[in-house]
């Protein structure tokens, strides 16, 4: 006669190497702290809890394995368990990540598929252009803007060094776009834009050497950012940051510091969609053919920019991205 066997007699045997068997009920975790991530350095994380109380502190932590290959960033909410105290040797674990609002990311250039993320949650980018030393790169500004507005992030242009050239020529550039735009110079008051920055995540872009260092010091004295120079033969800036970090403002709100591109790729926006990044040329568009490329010769844009008084280099600009874009796809 066969014995029925109760269920506290069947043997589970445990997965190799485990000493439980293995079980698909994750943790809700419901409990976990919230934090707000500032570095990332190898897998090791630095977060901030309690942010802007008294009880604010930082803690060390690593990524819980039921996120698998999820990436944490700088600018990252997340929810942590473990030990949140912030005692020397000891580590708590990111077991969720928030649903971000914005993810900033380039590419390498334009025809990369690669896409590299940069921070998390920031509200506006910081593009960073020296007016002298290096000489600014309009091109890059542009690319700078079209990536934050795709990521729903606003776009700041800063000016540096405005005691070594004027910024009259820039500033005409984008009068139209509703872009807001800041100068500084060495060692002058940073003031108007402290103010604008008070309260929000603003991370902070632009080619080594132009002045991020030195602007985020200025903004946050104590952060003691490492400064490069120039070097006068290739005009180009040292790195100085390699890696994204997150700073409290004084004000309130975090500042990112990322490292120095030399490049910044949009392969992923579609040539199709770049008008729209170029609102003060859409206008034109509607003189133009049927299907137009807009950069052919029966495109209505040249007469329209002419006519409107928009600046040439926004057209030059759009032809330029556009080649770019279209290239990559045919790729």
């Amino acid at each position: 006669m066969r014995h029925r066997f109760d269920e506290d007699d069947i043997r589970v045997r445990p997965g190799r190497n485990k000493s439980r068997p293995r079980t698909r009920v994750r943790p809700d975790h419901a409990d976990a702290e919230p934090g707000f991530v500032v570095a990332v350095d190898r897998g090791r994380f630095t977060v901030v809890v309690d942010e802007g109380l008294k009880t604010e502190r930082s803690l060390y932590a690593v990524k819980a394995r039921e996120l698998g290959r999820k990436g944490v960033l700088v600018g990252d909410r997340v929810g942590l368990v473990g030990d949140t105290s912030g005692n020397t040797d000891t580590l708590a674990r990111i077991v969720n990540i928030k649903e971000r609002t914005s993810l900033l990311r380039r590419t390498a250039d334009d025809t990369d598929p690669t896409e590299r993320n940069i921070v998390a949650n920031a509200e506006q980018l910081l593009i960073v252009q020296a007016l002298a030393n290096p000489t600014p790169r309009i091109r890059f500004i542009d690319r700078c803007v079209i990536a934050a507005k795709t990521a729903n992030i606003d776009p700041v242009i800063i000016l540096t060094k405005r005691d070594l050239a004027d910024d009259a020529d820039i500033r005409n550039i984008y009068a139209d776009m509703g872009v807001r735009i800041f100068t500084t110079e060495i060692d002058g008051d940073v003031s108007d834009l402290a103010a604008a920055l008070a309260g929000k995540v603003s991370a902070v872009i632009g080619h080594s050497g132009v002045g991020k260092s030195t602007l985020v010091n200025a903004l946050v004295p104590a952060a003691d950012r490492a400064v490069g120079h120039v070097n006068e033969v290739t005009g180009r800036g040292r790195h100085t940051s390699t890696s994204a970090i997150a700073i409290e403002l004084p004000t309130g709100g975090w500042i990112v510091d990322t490292p120095g591109v030399r490049s910044f790729g949009l392969g992923h926006v579609k040539a199709e969609s770049l008008i729209d990044f170029y609102p003060e040329l859409i206008p034109g568009t509607v003189n133009c053919p049927r299907a137009c490329s807009h950069d052919e010769a029966e495109c209505g844009l040249p007469d329209f920019v002419v006519s409107a008084g928009i600046s040439a280099n926004r057209l030059d600009s759009y032809h330029r991205l556009l080649r770019s874009l279209v290239s990559a796809e045919e790729e």
